[in-house]
């Protein structure tokens, strides 16, 4: 049972294309993640004066 599960799954992800899409750009995603977290880390000190 196990074994087909996993012949089932690895199908799937061959199918698939690995689960990569072409739209998707790492540096542009990177780069927003970066550019979220620097707002909110500027955010928080803004709020965070004494």
């Amino acid at each position: 049972m196990t074994s087909y599960a996993a012949t089932a799954l690895t199908t799937l992800a061959e199918e698939s294309g690995g689960g990569n899409h072409e739209s998707l750009s790492p540096y542009l995603t990177g780069g927003g993640a970066l550019f979220a977290l620097l707002l909110l880390l500027w955010i928080t000190t803004r709020f965070n004066r004494d």
